[in-house]
């Protein structure tokens, strides 16, 4: 066995192992939540991946992004994270997709690859929307990370159904896309249930583009964590 899975695999069995060494995982974004979830399942053994991301380190992304360092400033965040998990897991197979999905790559997407499980840590109401119902719609597991921006507290970082979730503008957005539909009851979710701090976003000067909103280093990590454990458990049960 590789010398770096021989813990994990004391702890979990070798069967459950080789279990994460022969899955293929797609990952929807790679800041944040995404980056530090790609991380965790990279470390547990994981053996395939697809990460899908269309932007570059910025230095606002140094304060919580794993990936983000000074002297990777401009580079793209597909690439950089392609490296670093190479580098702890030199047999690790990655696929990098450099793109801002949009509903209609969904689709595509799907179609061009057989998944064992979906994580999904975009923002993008459109493109999040038709990842979970295309997952939904395959019966591919997927776990979906709400809005870690705002939040200082981790103790109150959650899994929950989305029908379940409360103080947090993103889970409501995709809640109302999903009204009707069994989805509201079927997806598991990761939020937080603190309530966003008030006076913790910074409105854009620019027409159109998104306010700033503020974030600290911890909390997209417990994010992540919480994250790769749901995949790990719900591919070695």
């Amino acid at each position: 066995m590789n010398e770096f899975k021989s813990r994990t695999a004391l702890l979990i069995g070798s069967n459950a192992s080789a279990k994460l060494q022969q899955s293929h995982i797609a990952i929807v974004g790679v800041g944040g939540v995404g980056g530090f979830a790609a991380e965790f399942l990279c470390r547990a053994g994981i053996g395939r991946f697809t990460i899908i991301d269309g932007d570059e380190i910025d230095v606002t992304n140094i304060n919580r992004q794993i990936i983000a360092l000074h002297s990777g400033i401009g580079n793209r965040k597909v690439d950089v994270m392609k490296r670093r998990m190479q580098d702890i897991n030199p047999d690790v197979e990655i696929c990098t997709i450099d793109k801002f999905l949009g509903p209609e790559d969904v689709i595509q997407l799907f179609n061009n690859n057989s998944f064992d499980f979906v994580v999904d840590a975009i923002d993008s109401i459109p493109a999040k929307c038709a990842i979970i119902q295309e997952a939904h719609n395959r019966e591919i597991g997927i776990i979906s990370s709400m809005g870690a921006g705002c939040r200082r507290d981790a103790s109150k970082v959650r899994i929950e159904r989305l029908c379940n979730t409360h103080h947090d503008g993103l889970s409501k957005a995709v809640r109302k896309r999903f009204t009707g539909s069994n989805i509201l009851k079927r997806l598991d979710v990761v939020y937080s249930e603190e309530p966003p701090i008030e006076n913790a976003t910074e409105p854009s000067e620019i027409p159109g583009k998104r306010a700033t909103v503020g974030t600290i280093s911890y909390i997209p990590a417990v994010f992540g964590c919480h994250i790769a454990q749901y995949v790990v458990e719900h591919l070695t049960e």
